[in-house]
This record gives C-alpha cells, structure tokens and sequence, in this order.
C-alpha cells in the first residue's frame, strides 16, 4: 500500500527471488539428508561385515567429510536467508540472497558430486556382496575414483570464486568420466558372472539359474559412445537388484533457476554444469567453456544469459578492483554489539568497486585528507547510524542498521552487490 510501480516491482522480484532461493535450498538440502542416511547405513554394513576387514569404512568416511562442509554451508545459507527475509528494503534482500548466493552454489554443486560418491559405494557394496569383484580391486578402483573427486571438493569447500568457477566448470567433464569408469566397471561385472555362470551350469543348472536372477543390474546396457551417468539414484533391492533412476529436469526447476540467475544470486556456469549433470549425455558432449544450447534454451537467451559466459576475470583480462567495507571496518566492535557477527559479521558486507568509484566515496586518493569531507563514506555513515539511534533513543538493530545503509549506498551509487573481505 502506498507504494508506487517500481517499487510494488521492486517487491515483488525480490519476494519472487526469496520463493527461489528458498526452493532451490530446499532442493539441495533433501537430497543430502537422504545421502547421509545411506552413509551411515554403508558404515555400520562394513563395519558389520568383515569386507576386506573394513577397509572400505574410510571411502565412507571421505564422504561423511563432505557432507560436513555442505552441511554447514546449507546452514549458513539459511540463516542468511531468514535474515533476508526480515529486511524490508527489496534491494538488500537481493543483496542478502547474492551474499548467500556462492555458498548455495557450492553446496548445490557439491551436493551433485557426493551423490556421484553414493553411488560407487552403492556399487562396491553390491559387487561385493555378491562376491563378483576382487576385494583388492575394487579396493584400489575406490581410491582412484576419490582421488579424482578430492580436488573439486576441495575448490568448492573453500569458497574462493576463481576456484569454484574452475571446478563448476570441470564438474560436467568429470561426471562424464566417472561415469565411464561406472560402465567399464559393471562391464567387468557382467562379465565376471558370465564366467560365473558358465561354471555353475556344470555343476547344478537350478542354483546358476537362482544365482543369476539376483545378479542382474537393472541398468540399461551400455554403450561406450553413451555411458550412465552417475549420480542418478543408484539403489540395491532388498533381492540384491541394482536399479537406477534417472533426475528428470522439470520446468519449474529450470524457471527457479533461471528466477536466481536473473536476480545475480547464482552464476550461469554454476547452473550450467548442473543442468548438464542432470539433463543427460547431450549436453555433456558441448564444448567445453562454452554454454550449451540447451542449457541457453532452458534459462532462457536473453541478456542476462547472452552476457554470461564461462569466465574468469583472468579471461577478461581484468585485475581484482578493490573491496570497499560498506560497514567501516574501524568501528567493527559497534557492529558487532548490534548483531552483526558471525555469517553476517562486517567482513561479508564489501562491494567491488572501481578504483576511481572507491577513491570518490572516500573523499579522493589521500584517504587522511578525504575524512575531513562531511560526505565521505566512512564518516558519513556512521553519522546517519548515530543520528537515527539517537532519535530512536536506543540501539539500533541489525536490520534496521541494514536499511540505512541501503538507502545511502543507493545515494552514492554503490551496487547492492556483495563479496567477502579477504584481506586484500
């Protein structure tokens, strides 16, 4: 009420960005709780069982520490998400979702990954169970395919932007080449109870028969040209059958996407990767560093997508402008008694500005000379925050800290658009 067309639009894309996020959160978080229980039912079979006197619990335990990360990224997000949602200016909402926004992407990609790590296991615990694998050999397969998986989850917990863009952009790769070590290892299995077979046919016909209806892998046969991709629902019956299922990419799920692309919350080359994931071998086979078509059609070719492309700021030959604290970071224990710590402390509220921009705000390039001017960022600031407390006649809020910062960094042209402090 009272507002006019912009800013009932203002509102409504940034509840309709908030609705997005919270469903995209929701659609990472589900999948992560199902992955755990299945962790933990791996652990307590191998430890049950004398496997290769369990020494397959530590291919547990290397996803167990996954989950750990994911975890406690999907719980910052959340908490950045309820905070977004208290802040009544529509502009730090986005700007709250877009600081959350890497986290997600990390955990959303990730998450993608560790389903891909289910899955192995979920092999090796059929194979093995059925005795149709050397110990030693899967064993040693195990290893291998960790190995492979160790440096992306290792870019994506760290939350550094150059390296989570190199591994969301190697992720689609390195599916598909897990995934043809999937093929050749069922390959090697069916095989294996080929041989099997022709052996217990000599001996009893009936028991071959019995032993080769509960060995069969309800996957469908595979090509060398098109092998399964993981990280698709691999399960075991309770009659040893493995089965899989295939993610099916819905449009809501495209249009949620596309809602928090548009908005700045997630990158494009995040979103990429994971729609080829998920989408199936077709859009694995595109060039590699260039956005897929399907992927173009599925979000939609307007600017937004047109303008993003898989890069770096190394690929466009740009340097790292300078983070400016829009929260002084001289006064950082005054935030902090007004709630401002932890995933929501000062040195997640920077913005990257050029450097003619960042030295304006600050009254020119002698930062000591710039602070005598009334305008300058640092003194103005604080200024406004200490009027509005006194007029309140008490401590300001966190939020209502946050809308005065909105409303002057709109004065001073300041893109609600933030980074984190990493000390350069």
């Amino acid at each position: 009420m009272g507002l006019d067309r912009a800013e009932r639009d203002a509102h409504q894309g940034a509840l309709a960005a908030q609705l997005a996020f919270r469903s995209a959160l929701l659609d990472v978080s589900d999948p992560t709780r199902r992955i755990a229980g299945e962790f933990s039912r791996l652990k307590a079979r191998w430890r049950g069982i004398r496997v290769g006197d369990g020494v397959f619990v530590r291919y547990v335990d290397f996803g167990t520490q996954q989950l750990r990360w994911i975890d406690a990224h999907l719980a910052a997000v959340t908490r950045l998400a309820n905070a977004a949602s208290e802040v009544k200016d529509p502009d730090m909402q986005l700007a709250l979702l877009r600081l959350a926004g890497p986290r997600l992407e990390a955990a959303m990609t990730g998450s993608l990954l560790l389903a891909v790590w289910l899955d192995f296991l979920l092999l090796a615990e059929a194979v093995l169970a059925q005795q149709l694998y050397s110990v030693e050999r899967m064993f040693a397969d195990l290893w291998r395919w960790q190995e492979m998986l160790k440096p992306a989850m290792a870019a994506l917990s760290s939350l550094e932007p150059g390296q989570m863009e190199a591994a969301a952009q190697d992720v689609p790769a390195l599916v598909g080449q897990l995934s043809g070590e999937l093929a050749a290892t069922i390959a090697t299995v069916r095989k294996g109870a080929e041989n099997v077979a022709k052996m217990l046919v000599l001996k009893d016909a009936i028991e071959a028969l019995t032993l080769l209806s509960a060995l069969k892998f309800s996957l469908p046969p595979v090509s060398p040209s098109a092998p399964a991709l993981l990280g698709i629902g691999l399960s075991v019956g309770g009659d040893g059958v493995m089965m899989g299922t295939r993610t099916v990419v819905s449009a809501e799920w495209v249009e949620m996407m596309r809602q928090l692309v548009r908005a700045g919350v997630l990158s494009l080359p995040v979103v990429s990767a994971a729609v080829r994931i998920q989408a199936g071998q077709g859009m694995l086979a595109q060039a590699h560093g260039e956005l897929p078509q399907g992927v173009r059609e599925a979000l939609g070719d307007g600017p937004e997508v047109r303008a993003m492309r898989v890069t770096g700021r190394a690929g466009a030959g740009m340097a790292e402008p300078p983070r400016h604290h829009v929260l002084p970071k001289e006064f950082r224990e005054w935030f902090e008694r007004r709630g401002f710590t932890g995933d929501m402390d000062i040195d997640q509220f920077c913005v990257k500005l050029e450097q003619a921009h960042h030295e304006a705000i600050h009254g020119g390039g002698d930062w000591k000379l710039g602070r005598t001017w009334p305008g300058e960022w640092n003194r103005m600031i604080m200024s406004r925050l200490r009027e509005a407390e006194v007029l309140a006649g008490r401590m300001l809020t966190r939020n209502e800290s946050l809308e005065i910062v909105a409303k002057n960094m709109r004065d001073y042209k300041i893109p609600m658009n933030f980074t984190r402090w990493r000390g350069r």
